[in-house]
Formats: structure tokens, C-alpha cells, sequence
């Protein structure tokens, strides 16, 4: 009966990180201690083999790379050019914003990349006098768009990347890279005219935002120089370490020890500590004591066996199947979850004479980033959104986003369903 029990843990569990009535990282770090004290999992294999600590240094490396970063006004001064350049044009604008926010969550990630924008979103928007919630929907679904091309951009695509040695940096921008662009540009193009009519700017406001002078938030050129120059060698060694023989974590924990060593003077060590999202952090350790509770008791396996046998070992209808699967689920659940369970299902498939697994990856990376789009709960960069839009007073409804992300997310599934079987699985037919 410890298989029933480990889950029925998972489950609440489950119910109450959807339900998002309880913080989501107490809840799986409070799951994570009932698998342990009722005897699913001891200490030893918890902090030895379920808990993925590359995953864990890797996010945390980053949050400090980019919290220091921010610092410097960079992303202040990048956004005001753009809207100026643009002549403070509502509908461009929508496009310049979405732009920057699929580019800034491919090289850093989408949760951290929507914390930095939303800010300047609701400046913007306030400067023009318009609604800020179509740039707020339109900045979700540019992040998740754009974090799934990268192995970095979304935390599933970094816990794919860190289960599979060969999924490098580079191997997810290739094979995620193109298919990403086609979604994009047919996303971005429909949210334009979708919204063409309804964003209207005064002349007045226009020339407000003209006169701002951008480089007024370049005040700190010392720590611009040292951030951006370490946060450029930072994606630079992402890009080569195929050739550095070095791992992705590394290479991030050195970045990110560089930058505090050389802003030291700047930033206090404690102050960027205290900057740092533990929620997230704790989230993800915490979820993954859970997973490590069902794999232990074996229903994980049992997962894999059901699906060899519904698709009868058929890589093309299996990676379908794991597209639509996980884009569907991960539309109402977060998709960490599911990719965390995911994981060692398809690891399984090995076992079972699949040789070639990475169309299955694919798919998963498609399917669990892309289905993050479907509703309001279904990633963590669209519940910070709709956090800080609260916040702000200018609040969008669960159906307000509904409207716009469920037809993003299948349109979406579409394209990588084409994707997929020209690319991958028609050599398997």
C-alpha cells in the first residue's frame, strides 16, 4: 500500500499547488516531508538522487546574474529607446514589448525576463494613458513562446536539458529554434490586429514619451560595463561548452560568482542574496521529493508501460501523443510538475527498445512550454503577471486571459505537430 500512500501525498499535493490558496513552495516542501516520514523516501536518496541539484545552482546562478544586471538600467533604457523608436505607437509598441520579451526569455528565462518588463509595461502604458492589459497578455504569451527555445528560457526545457547530457545550449536552439520563430511571428501577428482598435494613444501622450531622455537610467556605467560584460561571456560559454568539456552549471555559478566579485563594492553580497526568488527555488526542490516519491514506489514505470502499450512502442504516435498530452495538461496545471513526473517516464522508453529518444524530448519541451499559454495557472511566469498586474490596479480575469491564451496554445500545438512529423517522424513512418 506505500504506492497508494506516496500517491495520495502527490496528489493533494497536486491539488493544493493548482488551487494556488496555500504559497506553491510550502506546499511541495510540506509534501516532500510527508514522503519522508512516512517511509516513501529516505534522506540519503532525497539529497542523492531526486533532488536535481545542476537544475537547482543553475536557476539560482541566473537569478543573480540578472538581479545584479537589473541594477544598471539596462532593461529601462533598452524598452524606452525601443517605444521611441517606434514614435510611442500603440500596436508597434505591443510588438516591440512582445519582441523584447521573447528575445530576454530565450537568453535568460521567461520567469525572471516578465519580472523585469512588467515594470516597464505599466510605465509605458501609464506615460500613453492606455490599458495596460493587452501588453500584460501579450508579455505572457511572448514569454513563453520565447523561453521555449532555449534551454535556459523555461524551466522545463532546464530540467530536460539536465536529465539528457546531449541537449546542450546549442541543440535546443537548433531543433526548438525554427519552429519557435514560425509560432511567434503567427502569435504576435494575430494579437495585433486583435487589438488594433482598442489601443488608441493621444498626441499629448505620444510627445511625453518622446521627451524622455532613456540614458537618464544609465547613472551606474561601472556596474553596466561589468554586468553586461559578464552577462555576455555567460550566454558566450552557453553557446561553445559543447567544445569547453565543462558543464552548464558551472559555467552559470562562475558567472554569477564573477559578477558578485567584481560588483562587490556596488552590491552587498547580503542584499543580492536577499533579491534572490527562494519561493521558486524551494518550489522546485520541494517538487522534487514528490516525483521522487512515485518513482520509488514504482508508478513511474507503471506511466511508461501504459503509454508503450496504448502506442505500442511507435515513436511517431508516442511523441504526438506526449505533445498534446503535456501541452494539454500543462495548459491547467503547472507545467514544472508535469515535466518533473515526465521525465523519467520517457527515460524509461530505453528499456523498452526505443533507441531514438529525442523526438520524444521535443515533444515534451513543445508540448509542456507552449501549453503553459492555455490558462492563467498554467506556467509561473503568467501567475507573476497577473500578480503584479493586481497590484498595479490594472487586473485581467482567468477568462480574460482564456480568450486569448487557449487559441495561442492550440494554434500553437498545430504548427509543432507539423514541426514534428516533417522534421523528426516521417522518416519513421
Amino acid at each position: 500500500m506505500e504506492w497508494l500512500l506516496a500517491l495520495a501525498i502527490f496528489v493533494v499535493s497536486y491539488v493544493f499547488i493548482i488551487s494556488e490558496k496555500l504559497n506553491r513552495a510550502l506546499v511541495a516542501c510540506f509534501g516532500g516531508i510527508l514522503m519522508l516520514f512516512s517511509g516513501v523516501l529516505d534522506l540519503n536518496s532525497v539529497f542523492l538522487q531526486h533532488i536535481d541539484w545542476h537544475t537547482i545552482v543553475l536557476l539560482l546562478s541566473m537569478m543573480i546574474l540578472v538581479s545584479i544586471t537589473s541594477k544598471s538600467g539596462l532593461f529601462e533604457f533598452t524598452a524606452i529607446t525601443l517605444a521611441k523608436m517606434v514614435g510611442g505607437r500603440p500596436i508597434p509598441l505591443l510588438i516591440v514589448i512582445s519582441t523584447l520579451t521573447a528575445v530576454g526569455s530565450a537568453l535568460l528565462n521567461n520567469v525572471t525576463t516578465v519580472l523585469l518588463i512588467v515594470p516597464i509595461v505599466l510605465t509605458l502604458t501609464s506615460l500613453l494613458k492606455v490599458t495596460a492589459i493587452p501588453y500584460l497578455l501579450s508579455t505572457i504569451l511572448a514569454s513563453n513562446i520565447g523561453g521555449t527555445a532555449t534551454l535556459i528560457g523555461d524551466p522545463p526545457n532546464l530540467m530536460i536539458g539536465q536529465a539528457v547530457a546531449h541537449l546542450n545550449f546549442n541543440a535546443f536552439l537548433v531543433h526548438l529554434g525554427p519552429v519557435v520563430l514560425v509560432i511567434y511571428i503567427v502569435v504576435i501577428t494575430g494579437v495585433s490586429f486583435l487589438y488594433k482598435n482598442q489601443l488608441v494613444v493621444g498626441e499629448l501622450e505620444r510627445k511625453n514619451l518622446m521627451s524622455i531622455n532613456p540614458k537618464k537610467y544609465l547613472t551606474r556605467k561601472s556596474l553596466l560595463f561589468k554586468s553586461v560584460t559578464v552577462l555576455l561571456l555567460t550566454t558566450l560559454g552557453f553557446i561553445v561548452q559543447p567544445f569547453l568539456y565543462v558543464e552548464l552549471t558551472s559555467i552559470s555559478m562562475a558567472g554569477a560568482i564573477l559578477l558578485m566579485l567584481l560588483t562587490n563594492d556596488d552590491e552587498g553580497t547580503e542584499e543580492i542574496f536577499q533579491k534572490i526568488e527562494w519561493v521558486t527555488i524551494f518550489f522546485f526542490i520541494g517538487l522534487f521529493m514528490l516525483v521522487g516519491g512515485l518513482k520509488e514506489v514504482g508508478i513511474i514505470d507503471e506511466i511508461a508501460r501504459g503509454i508503450i502499450y496504448y502506442t505500442e512502442g511507435d515513436v511517431p504516435q508516442t511523441s504526438l501523443l506526449i505533445l498534446w498530452t503535456s501541452g494539454i495538461l500543462s495548459g491547467f496545471v503547472d507545467n514544472i510538475p508535469f515535466v518533473a513526473a515526465m521525465i523519467p517516464v520517457i527515460l524509461e522508453f530505453e528499456e523498452y527498445g526505443m533507441t531514438n529518444l529525442d523526438p520524444l524530448w521535443w515533444a515534451l519541451a513543445l508540448g509542456a512550454c507552449l501549453g503553459g499559454n492555455g490558462t492563467l495557472i498554467g506556467a509561473s511566469s503568467n501567475v507573476i503577471v497577473a500578480g503584479l498586474a493586481i497590484k498595479a490596479k490594472q487586473p485581467f480575469t482567468y477568462m480574460d486571459f482564456l480568450k486569448v491564451g487557449l487559441p495561442t496554445a492550440l494554434i500553437s500545438f498545430v504548427i509543432s505537430t507539423i514541426y514534428l512529423y516533417y522534421r523528426y517522424l516521417v522518416d519513421f513512418m
